[in-house]
């Protein structure tokens, strides 16, 4: 879980956990100590709710710890002064941004090495504006410096820019000024890229066999890689410290699937089958309106089972081509469901959830909480698993003990 020393640089003050205030905006990072390493517990911006305050007496958390650099912020809030009002999301303003991003493309600035040329203008999408960061083209190319890489924000590209990025990432996995095992993750990397390139043509065009078909290959790809390095999936996933996407969330669950399903000891095919199951699991959010996907919020009762029609369009749109296998269709159909019967569509419970299911419903709920939205910060890994183990009936627990293990050792 990304511990730190207790010897960090930046040193910590501790805090009785009882005087974080329910209901408040935390306006710094707040982390936990446990055989003294320091664990991320909240990141600044969430919500310390309800939830939150029952986890930690549940653990018997008496205090927590703020970097001493952060002060002013923690004298503030619990003198309880009237910290600077979060301003409200502009209905107009946030379409628009929403619009604006789905337009464009992510990409994973690990990829942007210094000292590399690039041909394409490199955009930086951070606080609802969109703007040029690296103007560059075929006849202009230009250099990857410290401000592209230290950037605060997302690094997107144009979709025109698509072809030129795939060029420069094929230069990048063949550089022979790279190390063997440089060159390894690079190569790696790439297989996540072009994942993501794949899903998101697939979202724009969702009844394209060819597209589907092209999904279940580079599944296949990615299955071998980390059938045959299981650290490899580190390197596929993508980064949490960006807004969320479907097609960056789809392969990170496809990503996570596998891996757990190695851990579960499932055969090879098996694997293969989840896997593709996994990628392609919330393709049905292709057919849900934009401002419900992206609304800022709690959704309401009636937006609410729209969203839950994902699952079925889902199945639809996939029986149209012959590449998915009949077993993969249990992933997108049951991602949601749970043992308790509380999930959806079909309440299922126990032993009428599928194995594919059970993997899916953990991971796809992780990877949920613990990435960024344009509206609230990333959960950290620590409090997302300790409010899926708080649900005991919901999930596998078994499963759910070695994904714990899983993630562990990919952040060893």
């Amino acid at each position: 879980m990304s511990p730190y020393s207790e010897f960090d640089l930046d040193p910590y003050v501790s805090l009785p956990a009882e005087k974080l205030i329910v209901g408040s905006t935390l306006p710094f990072d707040v982390f936990l100590k446990d055989h003294g390493i320091i664990i991320p517990l909240f990141n600044r911006g969430s919500v310390y709710d309800g939830v939150a305050m029952n986890i930690l007496r549940e653990k018997g958390v008496g205090m927590v710890h703020v970097k001493t650099s952060e002060g002013t912020e923690l004298e503030a809030y619990l003198s309880r002064l009237p910290a600077a009002a979060k301003a409200g999301l502009d209905p107009v303003v946030y379409r628009q941004y929403i619009e604006s991003r789905d337009r464009h493309y992510l990409i994973d600035r690990s990829l942007l090495l210094q000292g590399t040329r690039v041909a394409f203008n490199i955009l930086l999408l951070r606080e609802f504006r969109l703007s040029v960061l690296l103007p560059a083209n075929e006849g202009t190319p230009a250099v990857i410096d410290d401000r592209v890489l230290h950037a605060s924000g997302d690094i997107v590209i144009r979709p025109e820019d698509i072809s030129r990025y795939n060029a420069y990432l094929q230069d990048l996995a063949n550089s022979e000024r790279l190390g063997g095992e440089e060159r390894d993750r690079i190569r790696r990397s790439v297989i996540r890229e072009n994942s993501k390139l794949i899903l998101k043509d697939l979202l724009d065009n969702p009844r394209s066999g060819e597209k589907i078909k092209e999904s279940v290959s580079v599944v296949n790809r990615m299955v071998e890689c980390i059938l045959e390095n299981k650290s490899a999936a580190g390197d596929l996933l993508s980064l949490r410290n960006h807004d969320y996407y479907t097609y960056t969330h789809s392969v990170n669950v496809a990503v996570l699937s596998v891996g757990l399903a190695l851990a579960a000891g499932l055969p090879r095919e098996q694997i293969m089958r989840l896997g593709i199951g996994a990628m392609l699991h919330d393709v049905g959010k292709c057919a849900i309106p934009s401002a419900i996907i992206n609304k800022p919020g709690r959704l309401d009762d009636e937006e609410y089972n729209i969203i839950k029609t994902h699952v079925p369009e889902g199945e639809q749109i996939l029986r149209i081509s012959p590449d998915v296998p009949e077993e993969s269709f249990l992933a997108v159909s049951q991602h949601h469901e749970r043992l308790s019967g509380k999930g959806y569509p079909g309440r299922r419970k126990e032993q009428e959830v599928h194995l594919f299911g059970r993997i899916t419903s953990i991971v796809d709920c992780y990877d949920a909480m613990t990435t960024k939205r344009s509206y609230q910060p990333a959960r950290t890994p620590f409090y997302a698993l300790s409010v899926i183990t708080r649900e005991a009936a919901d999930f596998d627990r078994d499963l759910l003990k070695a994904f714990i293990r899983m993630l562990g050792e990919l952040k060893a």
